[in-house]
């Protein structure tokens, strides 16, 4: 495989977003070019700020002195979480039990929820809980709004704690929305927040499906806390088709990968 400039640096882009990181000799290989050439590939990708060179290769690029505060995040990749909070609607049925967590992305999600009816809504998210009381109140749909006890996190705008998990015991969901941090298909999806990680953890345990969503800067990402396998996981919601190269693990977990730029429902692992 001989490619020029530019399609190597496609090529290696591509790998990142599956793995989330490469390594120069074995790309090298692949692409049939010296080690000096990947090299220079990495330092001018590096300059365009879209990878960070380690020893031996490079990674994706991500925060590197923890994720910023949640208003910060709120403006990060915004258009791409708008259309994943319109397309996630969707998925939301008349009298469901549902759990929304923390994340920026969810936070669009309860912005675009309307005309369900008999909706139970379970949060640990102060914006989400606001914004809901907000469309409850003026009839935009039906239900109850529960949010979980515990202690406040002013950075994530969340709340988390063994209150938050004690109460959670005593919930089961019918979806839950997790918004991340990385997903990566070789271990799974992750986060900054050490403590809203284990409240993502007990929802995912107690929901019959758990839907993700997650626009395209997340993939190949490896975030500081792991969260769970993609054994778990059963939708992920994305503002883009998936890596390339995860077409295959996609569809030997089960996982039904939903287009929001396509609003592709269609049969499960397609883009």
């Amino acid at each position: 495989m001989s490619l020029l400039s530019e399609e190597r640096k496609q090529y290696i882009l591509e790998r990142l977003d599956g793995v989330g990181k490469v390594r120069v000799v074995q790309l090298a290989e692949q692409l049939q070019v010296s080690n000096e050439t990947i090299r220079r590939d990495l330092a001018l990708l590096e300059e365009e700020k879209r990878l960070r060179r380690v020893y031996g290769g490079a990674v994706k690029v991500q925060y590197e002195t923890g994720e910023p505060p949640y208003q910060q995040r709120q403006v990060l990749h915004y258009e791409a979480k708008q259309k994943i909070g319109r397309c996630a609607v969707s998925l939301i049925e008349d009298g469901n039990t549902i759990y929304m967590d923390t994340g920026t992305t969810i936070h669009e999600l309860a912005q675009a929820l309307k005309g369900r009816r008999r909706i139970t809504v379970i949060t640990n998210s102060l914006t989400v809980a606001s914004l809901l009381r907000e469309s409850l109140s003026q009839g935009l749909f039906s239900g109850r709004i529960i949010i979980l006890g515990g202690e406040i996190s002013p950075d994530q705008q969340s709340v988390s704690g063994h209150l938050a998990l004690d109460m959670l015991a005593h919930f089961y969901f019918d979806k839950a929305f997790i918004s991340v941090g990385g997903i990566s298909i070789l271990t799974g999806i992750s986060d900054y927040d050490m403590n809203d990680s284990v409240i993502s953890r007990a929802i995912i345990s107690r929901a019959k499906e758990v839907i993700v969503l997650a626009d395209y800067s997340k993939m190949g990402i490896q975030a500081f806390c792991h969260i769970t396998t993609m054994e778990h996981i059963d939708v992920i919601v994305c503002d883009q088709p998936y890596p390339a190269s995860w077409g295959q693990e996609l569809e030997l977990k089960g996982i039904t990968w939903i287009d929001a730029n396509g609003m592709d429902h269609g049969s499960r692992n397609m883009r």
